[in-house]
C-alpha cells in the first residue's frame, strides 16, 4: 500500500536533511512516498505560512498534497486535532536526527502515534 509521509525539515530538504523539531516553524516538508516497505520517491515542498487560516493552513496544505502520515517532533493541540480530522496520522519523531532515520523508524513501526499529551502551547 502506497503512503505519502511528510517530515518537517530544514532546507534544502531530502533524506539527509535534519528533522525540524516543530512542524509549524519548519522551512519545508520532505515528502517520502513509501510502497511495499520501500522508499519510492522523495521530494520537497516549501512550508505553508500560518498567515491565512492559522494553524489549519499547513494541515490543509498537506492534506491537499495527499499526505497520509506526518512525522513531527512537536506541535500544538489545534493542528494535531486538525490532522486527525483530515485523516493524516501524526507520529512522534522521537528525536530522529534526519529524515532518513525518521522514515526508517516509521517503516519499522517504531514511532509512537502523537498524542494530545505531547502537544505544546504552540505559537512560538
Amino acid at each position: 500500500m502506497e503512503t505519502l509521509v511528510a517530515v518537517p525539515t530544514a532546507e534544502p530538504g531530502g533524506m539527509d536533511a535534519p528533522v525540524d523539531a516543530h512542524f509549524g516553524h519548519c522551512a519545508m516538508y520532505t515528502l517520502v512516498k513509501i510502497d511495499d516497505g520501500e522508499v519510492k520517491d522523495v521530494s520537497s515542498v516549501p512550508s505553508c505560512p500560518h498567515v491565512q487560516g492559522g494553524c489549519m493552513a499547513p494541515v490543509n496544505y498537506l492534506a491537499d498534497l495527499k499526505v497520509k502520515a506526518l512525522i513531527s517532533g512537536g506541535m500544538g493541540m489545534r493542528p494535531l486535532m486538525g490532522f486527525n480530522q483530515v485523516g493524516i496520522q501524526v507520529y512522534h519523531g522521537s528525536g530522529a536526527p534526519t529524515v532518513k532515520a525518521a522514515v526508517e523508524a516509521f517503516m519499522h513501526d517504531s514511532l509512537p502515534v502523537f498524542t494530545v499529551e505531547q502537544t505544546c502551547g504552540g505559537g512560538h
